[in-house]
């Protein structure tokens, strides 16, 4: 653990300390909160560092310098920050880093870009966007007393940046994220465009319908009447392997085509034997007069 000549309970609140550098890693258009906080605080658990436990926002930088106020008498606040730098045993070429966790959970750092006038002057960042790596920033930090703690505490107040902004992409990998990791690449990754393959033609489109997919309704011609077949023909024909004929419908009768039919039936009837064999009244046997007659 290392040994500060300057602690915490020594300094006052309300002080600034302003701490130029490149950005190395910064998270400040957001509080890093919810399941992030989790994953941020066991990171940090692991490393061997007290985890933040609250909602926060955060910076790193690399090759930090205090801005002393006066570098040949400088305040016990700019002591106590410049103390408090340290050297990246991954990355010594950054020379000494400072890492920052704002624990203000109500307001968002405030970030000073130059004007677009050119007369030196700053304009509020309002963009919400995360700033890029690399950018020559100044961190504004401000002391203060924690409730129910002697000792004091750092917020970051201000993120002055001192060139054209450049911002983070989130389709990205932060770099320093990596180096944290102990993985450092040589040079700046550049993505790789993937060659696709030609769409396939798909013939029929479909329908979904309660997470199913199904052939959509293709159109159809208009319905074609077909004669009915004859159920013999029609299984014979298949049998042999050859179409069956088809037989044309039956015409439907008229009225008269009808009672015509049904008197020839009923004259057919009248004149056919009996259904049992040869009777007494078929010509077989004796005469008979008309009437009915009774024999003794």
């Amino acid at each position: 653990m290392a040994n500060y000549s300057i602690s915490a309970g020594q300094i006052a609140e309300g002080k600034n300390v302003f701490i130029r550098g490149k950005l190395g890693f910064a998270v400040l258009a957001r509080l890093i909160e919810g399941a992030e906080l989790v994953a941020s605080d066991q990171r940090k658990t692991n490393n061997g560092m007290s985890p933040v436990g609250r909602p926060h926002t955060t910076a790193t930088i690399t090759h930090a310098e205090v801005q002393f106020s006066d570098p040949n008498n400088p305040t016990l606040e700019e002591q106590f920050v410049s103390e408090r730098r340290y050297d990246s045993p991954k990355r010594p070429e950054t020379g000494p880093n400072y890492s920052i966790d704002s624990k203000g959970s109500t307001t968002l750092p405030v970030i000073a870009i130059p004007s677009l006038k050119g007369d030196g002057t700053y304009d509020q960042d309002e963009s919400g966007q995360e700033l890029a790596q690399g950018l020559d920033v100044t961190l504004v930090l401000r002391t203060y007393k924690p409730k129910n703690f002697n000792n004091r505490g750092l917020a970051l107040e201000q993120v002055i940046v001192h060139e054209t902004p450049r911002y983070y992409s989130a389709g990205g990998i932060d770099q320093a994220e990596l180096a944290a990791r102990g993985i450092v690449l040589n040079g700046t990754p550049r993505p790789v465009q993937v060659a696709l393959a030609p769409a396939a033609t798909v013939p029929v489109a479909t329908e979904v319908e309660d997470g199913l997919s199904f052939p959509a309704p293709q159109p159809t011609s208009a319905p074609v009447a077909m004669a009915e077949q004859d159920p013999v023909q029609g299984a014979l024909a298949t049998a042999a392997g050859v179409p069956a004929p088809v037989t044309a419908p039956a015409q439907p009768e008229t009225l008269e085509e009808k009672l015509a039919r049904l008197e020839s039936e009923n004259a057919s009837l009248k004149n056919a034997g009996s259904p049992v064999g040869p009777g007494p009244w078929d010509g077989s046997g004796p005469e008979q007069q008309a009437g009915i007659s009774y024999q003794a």
